[in-house]
């Protein structure tokens, strides 16, 4: 058997991480997700730093996560006006449309005409 390279010799521990899914009241989903939030970090570290384990202190990449299902890909290629395959496009495409969205939601804070919470119009 050949050795690891050295790269991959400190993702050991990683690998035998297991994600831990917590079934809780609507309240303290919204509690840890606005104290994320309000401090700039991840809900996963949020919720690390409410148990009182180590988090990370190195940056990571801001960014948001879905899941799309074909689909989901075929509708947004047909909103696009994109071929469903061409991946990238309908994803550079998305990304527009969020900056969009957080644009419009600035201003709505701004003017108080927003719900306070995107998504929930």
């Amino acid at each position: 058997m050949r050795a690891k390279p050295v790269r991959w010799q400190g993702s050991d521990e990683a690998i035998r991480a297991v994600q831990v899914a917590f079934d809780v009241e609507e309240a303290v989903l919204e509690a840890v997700r606005t104290a994320a939030f309000e401090q700039h970090v991840s809900t996963s570290d949020q919720i690390r730093q409410v148990l009182g384990l180590a988090t990370t202190s190195k940056p990571k990449r801001p960014r948001l996560t879905v899941s799309l299902s074909g689909a989901d890909y075929e509708f947004l290629a047909q909103r696009y006006g994109l071929a469903a395959d061409d991946r990238l496009a309908i994803k550079e495409r998305a990304t527009r449309d969020l900056i969009a969205f957080a644009g419009t939601t600035a201003v709505e804070r701004k003017k108080g005409t927003g719900t306070g919470k995107p998504g929930r119009r």
